[in-house]
């Protein structure tokens, strides 16, 4: 058993931590709000969907209560750190920090599906974070925690005259005077110094933690631009939005013909903060699926897991000629929502005729439980897919036209030449197209009666997505594979749904 004197002198130091710990939490929402110009509670307002979420849009409906909301949030959550820290009028803070966090909660309840695009560290069930952090500040408003280690500590003297306690009085002349009891009263000053060092040194070191829901700089913005739904259709059991996002741009491979700088470049855009970003940003705007690869899984699922997110993966796998199985494993363990080869090694294997090595691969994706899919440049692997008996249950095939200025004279293009980028022959293959015979792509996947997701409908930045889009899905494509950055993201959702609003009738019927 913990003895009386111990409890006495634990009591007020655990008060003390758990009431600093707070305020340290709260000081770090709130300078990340007030250091990025761009930050605004705006969205987070916006989705709310639960009972209180009309009144929260009504609240920022003009531009004086959307100032006057960040600045509540902003400098308010930076003032209730510092005084919690200090322990300078707490009890105050204290309230002033749990009504926010009620807001917080009643904005996006952890229940019912009104969590959706809330930031989050995981997924919750009616208890979540705000509402631990905000029992614990009622609890701490119940108790004298700034009394101990912090400066309220120093008004004791006159809170005991007034309530006419003498003894008490006198005590506290003599303790309060003294120099520990001062020591102890300042303790939030080392605490704020302790904070600055490290808040500065990660700023300006390594950047605010990609983690923190607070510290997503999305340009929310663009949202409000947004100008219609983007359609969607079924693949199993999947339910897939008309375009997709690809992942070339997210891992840097840029194809960018002979500008060698550019896969870097993209990469050095493209960090994890930068991706998670991108990712929330195209979930808002009405893309549900994008196409993965095994190494950017952590950062997939990383964002997944702060915005209790349901965004939909399919992952590309390869299939090394050692350890045939092994990136099907890799991807398997990755938990996507289908798997699909990859069209570079569709062709290779398809090109060599190793046909039953494909069959192998869809079969094992397969007995897995992932609907199983074969990627393409070139028309010839899907052929013979078909006429192999190749069980797939969705293609990824190029297709895009060849009206720009830079595509393949069609006298040079020979069938399998997509390969890959350095091939020693410069009129053979030099990266920019990859679709080499569109006009037979259309005519065949008439005949094919498989989801077909269309990729390359740009050619890699060469075609305008107005135009791409519309070739696209005017000429039978099902879903189109997008690589985007995080700006182009709303532009191309505004851009699809113009184009498959306005569509006639089709020669390939829509698979679903």
């Amino acid at each position: 058993m913990v003895s009386d004197t111990l409890k006495n002198r634990l009591y007020p130091s655990f008060l003390a931590i758990l009431r600093i710990a707070i305020g340290w939490h709260f000081l770090y929402e709130g300078l990340v709000k007030l250091m990025n110009p761009a930050w605004t509670a705006r969205p987070f307002l916006e989705g709310s969907r639960w009972i209180f979420g009309d009144l929260f849009r009504w609240m920022i409906s003009g531009n004086t209560g959307m100032w006057l909301i960040d600045t509540i949030n902003a400098y308010g959550l930076t003032i209730i750190g510092i005084a919690l820290i200090l322990g300078l009028f707490t009890r105050i803070a204290l309230l002033s920090g749990a009504t926010l966090l009620l807001m917080y909660y009643l904005a996006y309840p952890p229940f019912g599906g009104f969590s959706y695009g809330a930031p989050s560290e995981g997924s919750y069930l009616i208890v979540n974070k705000n509402l631990v952090e905000l029992f614990a500040m009622i609890l701490l408003s119940l108790t004298d925690s700034g009394w101990f280690f912090g400066l309220d500590g120093r008004r004791k003297k006159k809170i005991k005259v007034i309530s006419k306690e003498p003894e008490a009085e006198e005590t506290d002349d003599k303790t309060g005077n003294s120099r520990r009891e001062l020591i102890k009263a300042l303790t939030g000053i080392p605490v704020l110094a302790l904070f600055g060092g490290a808040f500065f040194k990660n700023l300006t070191e390594a950047g605010p933690d990609a983690v923190s829901g607070a510290t997503i700089k999305v340009d929310y913005k663009q949202i409000k631009d947004l100008k219609g739904r983007l359609p969607s259709g079924k693949m199993g059991d999947l339910t897939i939005s008309r375009m997709i996002m690809g992942c070339n741009l997210i891992g840097g491979w840029s194809h960018a013909r002979d500008l060698i700088y550019s896969d870097t470049l993209f990469r050095a855009y493209n960090n994890e903060r930068k991706i998670i970003e991108t990712f929330y940003l195209a979930e808002q705007a009405g893309i549900n699926t994008v196409f993965m690869v095994t190494q950017y899984y952590p950062t997939f699922n990383k964002y997944k897991n702060i915005y209790n997110s349901k965004m939909q993966s399919i992952c590309q796998a390869m299939l090394p000629d050692k350890d045939f199985f092994s990136d099907i494993n890799q991807a398997i363990a990755s938990k996507p929502d289908a798997i699909y080869i990859q069209g570079g090694e569709g062709d290779r294997y398809a090109n060599a005729g190793k046909f039953d090595m494909l069959k192998k691969a869809i079969d094992y994706i397969k007995q897995h439980g992932f609907q199983a899919g074969v990627g393409a440049h070139s028309l010839e692997t899907i052929k013979s897919c078909e006429r192999e008996g190749i069980d797939a249950d969705f293609y990824v095939k190029t297709f895009h036209h060849d009206k720009y200025w830079s595509a393949h004279p069609i006298e040079n293009r020979v069938e399998y030449s997509v390969i890959g980028p350095g091939s020693p022959d410069h009129n053979r293959f030099h990266e920019n197209m990859w679709d080499l015979f569109p006009l037979s792509t259309i005519e065949y996947m008439k005949s094919v009666n498989k989801p077909w997701f269309a990729f390359k409908v740009l050619a890699a930045g060469a075609i305008q997505p107005k135009d791409g889009f519309r070739y696209a899905f005017e000429n039978g494509a099902d879903f189109i594979v997008v690589g985007m950055f995080d700006f182009q993201v709303v532009e191309n959702v505004n851009t699809a749904t113009e184009v498959l609003g306005s569509l006639g009738p089709r020669e390939r019927k829509w698979f679903t």
